[in-house]
């Protein structure tokens, strides 16, 4: 993957769902089923969780922390997911329904659990 296209997607996550533009879009299209279905999941579920009152400063999602997200067909499962709202991390589980061409998440539910020590985000791959 190009450090052009990489750097898009990081940047697209920042965007709600709504905000995807057609450039977007292509950017998608470029991207490994699986890869697209996460990236298209996280947009949907920024969007999302930023509806409740307590989350709606979330930044960041990230499908696969504690266990690997799970793609059934057109339906994306992560029990070890995390998302980052106002500095801190904490664990998110999620369900996320997709169109089939795994472009455009049509449904998105979670759970969020408790917060991730500080001490923990390196060996997680996680960031301030």
């Amino acid at each position: 993957m190009s450090k052009k296209l990489l750097l898009a997607l990081l940047l697209s996550a920042w965007l709600p769902q709504a905000a995807m533009s057609a450039s977007s879009d292509k950017l998608l299209e470029k991207l490994a089923p699986e890869f697209r279905a996460h990236q298209a999941c996280i947009f949907r579920g920024l969007d999302t969780v930023k509806r409740d009152r307590l989350l709606r400063k979330t930044d960041r999602m990230k499908t696969s922390i504690f266990s690997q997200a799970v793609l059934t067909g057109t339906k994306l499962v992560a029990k070890g997911g995390a998302a980052r709202a106002n500095g801190h991390w904490y664990a998110l589980n999620f369900s996320c329904d997709l169109t089939p061409d795994l472009m455009k998440a049509t449904s998105f539910t979670y759970t969020m659990g408790a917060e991730i020590p500080e001490a923990n985000w390196e060996d997680l791959g996680l960031w301030r």
